[in-house]
């Protein structure tokens, strides 16, 4: 049985609030634009395939650097400049996308700017599970998304506010743009530990994990593959009612997610991380169902409540897995694999969804994404896969 901490303060050192007060401005400044970026496209011209290819595009470039800074700082045993590096491109790119003025510039430069996203998580998710006791890296990594959530609530809340106020997306685009900035200051006094630069090929972070982290792997990534964009869900509400609507769900959903992400890396840590990760396969599938079926008002809403649970629980307790059946000498590259995977199944998810979307029927693409999910769930809940702690022998 495992040992349980005894307060919830336990492990939550001063790098885990540094971090999560990065995350949370880092996400009001991201949230103030990312409803508003298929809004914004489809006004200047594009189409739902262009959206979708952006969703995935855009965390597809994240994908090849993601496995490149994990592997980079565990080689340089440096991981606190890689996070700086990582959240000042992003910064940059916000900046830039508030001079656009056509739906192209947004599609060239949302990649770039998920490409910062890609070279600060993999070393900021090591620094987070190095600083802090194994054993509470389920609230840890809950807590750190769950200020990410806030952020996003804030961030969203404030784009609905200057939609109203006859905000042009331009003026909301820089106004987020110097958010990021202000964003990179609570880095400058994050402390990293010291750790030995790790001489080892790139190919031995894909081929020395252990098997059952292999597994897990190819499970998160088929429903990775389900797990198309947002942008697509914001679409489909916006077609039967306004843009403020499709804000405001997306708002509510976040707003979920941060009620639920801490207490479900709490619970996670308790019964176990992967039935708390199957619960939010299974109820990403729900949302789709709903998304096929209906298109009331009522129905959106519980649909996108299911959406931000079913990532309350997956996604910070998939991170915090991952980080737990890694080798210690080889965590930043494990954790850079885990979202290399998965963030190259963005891409061709897009693709099919977006195609979907645009030239069969919505449904279909909600379709595609219940299928999978479904696939995920029922695969997770077959396999053994133990969450016991893995020795750095093991492979």
């Amino acid at each position: 049985m495992k040992k349980q901490p005894k307060g919830f303060w336990y492990g939550i050192t001063a790098n885990v609030i540094l971090f999560s007060l990065t995350s949370l401005l880092t996400d009001i400044s991201s949230e103030m634009i990312q409803p508003l970026i298929p809004l914004f496209m489809t006004a200047l011209g594009a189409g739902a395939l262009a959206v979708g290819i952006l969703g995935g595009l855009s965390d597809s470039f994240a994908a090849i650097f993601h496995m490149f800074s994990g592997y980079w700082s565990d080689l340089t045993g440096k991981r606190k400049k890689f996070v700086i590096g990582g959240y000042t491109v992003s910064a940059v790119s916000k900046l830039v996308m508030s001079f656009a003025s056509s739906w192209i510039h947004i599609f060239i430069m949302r990649p770039v700017e998920r490409i910062g996203k890609g070279i600060r998580e993999p070393p900021r998710d090591a620094v987070l599970a190095e600083t802090t006791p194994r054993e509470v890296h389920g609230k840890v990594f809950g807590l750190n998304r769950a200020f990410d959530r806030t952020g996003a609530i804030i961030g969203s809340l404030l784009a609905i506010i200057f939609l109203t106020l006859g905000f042009a997306y331009n003026k909301i685009f820089f106004i987020a743009a110097l958010v990021a900035f202000i964003s990179i200051i609570p880095l400058l006094f994050v402390k990293e530990k010291k750790i030995m630069p790790k001489k080892a090929a790139l190919e031995f972070g894909l081929k020395h994990m252990s098997s059952r982290l292999k597994i897990f792997i190819l499970i998160s990534t088929l429903f990775a593959f389900a797990n198309f964009s947002y942008m697509l869900f914001v679409l489909r509400v916006s077609a039967f009612y306004s843009s403020i609507i499709a804000v405001a769900l997306y708002l509510f959903s976040n707003l979920l997610f941060e009620i639920f992400a801490t207490p479900a890396g709490i619970i996670a840590d308790k019964i176990g991380k992967r039935k708390v990760i199957f619960t939010g396969y299974a109820l990403f599938f729900v949302s789709c169902i709903i998304f096929i079926f209906f298109s009331s008002l009522e129905m959106f809403i519980l649909g996108f409540a299911f959406y931000g649970l079913s990532q309350a629980l997956a996604v910070g307790n998939e991170r915090a897995l991952t980080a737990d059946m890694s080798s210690k000498k080889m965590l930043g590259t494990s954790i850079g694999t885990f979202y290399l995977f998965n963030s190259l199944a963005a891409l061709p998810a897009g693709i099919i969804a977006g195609a979907l979307y645009e030239y069969v029927a919505p449904s279909a693409a909600f379709a595609y994404g219940a299928v999978l999910a479904l696939a995920s769930a029922v695969i997770l809940a077959s396999v053994n896969i133990s969450e016991e702690e893995i020795e750095d022998e093991e492979i």
